[in-house]
């Protein structure tokens, strides 16, 4: 007899839904088990040297080279990206002085900040990104988040969350990391959006196995209050729904099919209008 899978965030039965490949490093195949309770998707089973599926040098997050067509958009829209996470943090807490950034990768975000002039911090395992991090933040940038003391105005995660095996440890680590008054930024994407249930086992967004968790807006407010944390403000990623489109394309046929990819994210974007369900979201966070 086949046992149930159980969520370990929930304790609630699964129920496989698909079953997705690593495009990036192995060529293996993951499950994908939803989640009702909570609307979640998790990616089984979690391989043991995860650690080894991140090596890679097509995996941008830990490079800044512009050496494709598709390494200057990736790194076009990041940069274009910083002016309005920026702003979007001031609106949530005005008087931010302090940041850090959890999986801070390369740090060209911190160095954005630092000409806002911000005080920043990073967190950064990967050794190669943390060390050109470190160039630009003059060594604010630690392995691990124990070696942090302070506490902070600001923490962001931009499409980290999903990538951490002990979720529930870490939101305890950046909430006790956290100043009075200080917000939680998180990005994730976004599995419920319209680009998702196109693609289906194709969505470049699952990334299995390095994407161990997928969110809908429901989870990220039913793990946070968990952590008696309260969601204060949530607001789209517009650009994710174009990239991921066009990885997706690549993915499902071999092909960029830039044009596809371009109306398929536009459509994405205009049914998000009325949904909400946006490729990739922005959670903001509050002690409650």
């Amino acid at each position: 007899m086949i046992q149930p899978v159980t969520s370990p965030l929930s304790n609630h039965i699964l129920t496989k839904k698909l079953e997705a490949k690593d495009h990036l490093v192995s060529g293996q195949n993951f499950d994908l088990y939803h989640d009702a309770l909570w609307d979640m998707m998790l990616t089984l089973p979690v391989p043991d040297d995860l650690e080894s599926y991140y090596k890679s040098t097509a995996y941008k997050p830990h490079h800044h080279k512009n050496t494709s067509l598709t390494d200057r958009l990736y790194n076009w829209v990041r940069k274009r990206n910083y002016a309005y996470k920026f702003c979007l943090m001031k609106q949530f807490n005005p008087n931010m002085q302090s940041v850090l950034d959890y999986g801070t990768a390369t740090g060209e975000f911190l160095g954005f900040l630092m000409e806002k002039t911000i005080k920043v911090f990073g967190v950064e395992p990967n050794k190669n990104a943390r060390r050109i991090a470190n160039e630009i933040t003059k060594n604010n940038v630690k392995v691990s988040i124990d070696e942090l003391i302070d506490k902070y105005d600001a923490i962001t995660l931009w499409h980290v969350l999903e990538h951490v095996p002990d979720i529930d440890n870490l939101i305890e680590k950046l909430k006790a990391r956290l100043n009075d008054n200080g917000i939680l930024v998180i990005a994730v994407p976004n599995f419920k959006s319209y680009d998702a249930r196109h693609y289906q086992e194709f969505w470049a967004a699952y990334d299995v196995p390095r994407h161990l968790w997928h969110f809908s807006p429901l989870a990220i407010q039913k793990l946070f209050e968990k952590h008696q944390m309260k969601l204060v403000g949530q607001k789209p990623l517009f650009f994710d729904s174009f990239y991921v489109s066009l990885l997706s394309e690549q993915y499902k046929t071999g092909k960029k099919n830039w044009i596809k990819s371009f109306f398929t994210g536009l459509k994405s974007n205009w049914k998000a209008r009325k949904t909400g369900s946006y490729s990739s979201l922005i959670y903001i966070l509050q002690a409650a």
